[in-house]
């Protein structure tokens, strides 16, 4: 039965070219199929690379067709509504139905099974309030920023050209233009996609430094300080470390160094670029806070801050120590969560690397709550954010805004079919590919981007009415409730120790933070001894 596909062909040539003799016509073109099925099975019968196609000639073939189809059959015919891998249809049918405007409503009740242990939701309160149809802003920028930013409380996630599509690019900045938030650019720096349509602009500079590299690789201030006063970039964001692959560099091969991508990143073309695992700019605590300061008067006083997901407690403990020794203090952290995204990620850093992002935001808000530094910086939250609701949760755990890049992908036409990595994006999001990117017809996406950031921030404005509040900046831990067991429930600030002010500072406990603290020291990111 191995061979029954190979005997058949070899049957079938031979017939087909006995009556290929009497009636050419007829009986030809089935010859040459034949002969080039026999000529396949004979080449995976003698081939010496794959196993199957040895021992199953022809048939193993189907196994790489099915194979390739696996993730839309999976998606398309096999998944619940709420299996989440990474996304769940419900959560991706959400973001689709806000981004074409077209009703989100729920019919019959959810699917979720509120009894579950991990279950969660918002204590509603009996006087709850109408929503403000004001969406709320943030103001970002401590006492040493002299150009404040009103940013909102959902903005696009750290994308870089180059991952994404050109027209990927412009419809998020077209979209971000329209509704008044703010686009990340990614570490591939200021791209002229970015420009086209005049979006505020956070610029991510990462230890690649592209928009401000010098040709040995390391930081070029006078690149930067061109690329950070232009009015379209409203903050700078230094990336530590990404959660989809935190502490792992990247190498961009010279043969993806398109000249359009060359000139965002200041590299030549088809140069093969490499992102170190860490920063050459600095090697301590206090000088990256020397960094900060530096970036920040290269700006005219625009807030900068950095992006990290968190690993070690201590080590963000000592950037919090360094900030007390040197009285500088960025103006906003960024804490990305393990479960973000990435176009490619080794699996071990994907599932196994990184502290997800409630627990690293949880360590970032009592970091500097114990340390007397929360009330000068601002805290942002990445990772799986999608819903006014998981935007609300974030925020009663510490975070001030919210970051979504999948969120926005999906706006713009992402189908989640898990080939970012391959240039064969089929919806044209993630590729560099021409014909495939010219789907992604900017003017109608950008209209679906601005639409998803506003139902979404006004469903959050929603829930947080519903809890009797007037401002997401007035959620807190005990809003949060979470089942524990099938008969068991806590809020957030039971299930997590929340620091009062200044606690780090006086206190000489025993805890997981006083332990942590007394490791971390200002001048070294190892700990003490």
């Amino acid at each position: 039965m191995r061979y029954i596909a190979l005997i058949a062909f070899i049957v079938a040539t031979v017939g087909f070219g006995y009556l290929t003799l009497g009636m050419p016509r007829y009986f030809g073109l089935f010859f040459l199929i034949s002969v080039a099925f026999l000529g396949m099975g004979l080449h995976d019968f003698f081939q010496r690379e794959h196993a199957l196609l040895r021992n199953y000639p022809l048939l193993a073939h189907f196994r790489w067709m099915i194979e390739a189809i696996r993730p839309e059959i999976r998606q398309y015919l096999l998944e619940s509504d709420t299996e989440a891998a990474p996304f769940s249809r419900e959560h991706r049918s959400q973001v689709y139905q806000r981004a074409k405007n077209v009703n989100d409503a729920d019919p019959f009740g959810t699917e979720h099974n509120v009894y579950a242990e991990g279950h969660e939701w918002l204590v509603h309160s009996i006087a709850a309030k109408t929503p403000s149809e004001t969406p709320p802003r943030v103001r970002i920028g401590g006492p040493q920023c002299s150009q404040p930013y009103e940013a909102s409380t959902l903005n696009i996630s750290a994308m870089s050209f180059g991952s994404l599509s050109a027209n990927a690019i412009r419809a998020l900045n077209l979209g971000a233009a329209k509704g008044g938030f703010a686009h990340d650019t990614g570490e591939g720096s200021v791209s002229r996609h970015h420009k086209e349509f005049g979006g505020d602009l956070i610029w991510e500079i990462g230890s690649g430094y592209f928009g401000c590299r010098r040709a040995d690789g390391g930081f070029d201030r006078d690149q930067y300080v061109q690329v950070a006063n232009d009015d379209q970039v409203k903050m700078i964001e230094i990336k530590l470390s990404q959660g989809a692959k935190p502490g792992h560099g990247g190498v961009l091969p010279g043969s993806k160094v398109t000249p359009e991508i060359a000139e965002a990143r200041g590299i030549d073309v088809g140069q093969t670029c490499v992102s170190p695992p860490s920063h050459s700019a600095f090697s301590t605590p206090i000088e990256l806070m020397e960094f900060i300061a530096d970036l920040r008067e290269g700006a005219n006083g625009k807030p900068v801050g950095f992006k990290l997901c968190v690993g070690h407690g201590w080590q963000f403990m000592s950037i919090a120590k360094a900030m007390l020794k040197t009285g500088i203090t960025p103006d906003f952290i960024v804490v990305d969560g393990a479960e973000g995204g990435t176009g490619a990620a080794p699996l071990e850093l994907a599932d196994h690397v990184g502290t997800p992002l409630r627990e690293g935001l949880v360590w970032v808000h009592n970091t500097l709550v114990g340390a007397g530094l929360r009330d000068r910086i601002r805290i942002g939250a990445s990772g799986k954010i999608t819903s006014g609701f998981k935007m609300a949760a974030n925020m009663a755990l510490g975070a001030d805004w919210c970051n979504s890049a999948r969120g926005f992908m999906f706006a713009v036409g992402c189908v989640q079919s898990e080939s970012c990595h391959t240039d064969r994006c089929p919806t044209g999001v993630a590729t560099q590919n021409k014909w495939r990117q010219r789907a992604v017809v900017v003017p109608d996406k950008g209209e679906r981007v601005y639409n998803f950031h506003r139902r979404t921030v006004a469903a959050m404005q929603e829930v947080v009415a519903t809890v009797g509040l007037d401002h997401p900046g007035q959620l807190r831990p005990e809003h949060l409730c979470r089942r524990t067991t099938d008969s068991e429930i806590h809020t957030a600030d039971q299930v997590y120790r929340f620091l009062e002010t200044g606690e780090l500072l006086t206190r000489q406990g025993d805890g997981r933070y006083e332990q942590a603290w007394r490791k971390a020291q200002a001048h070294s990111f190892l700990p003490a001894i």
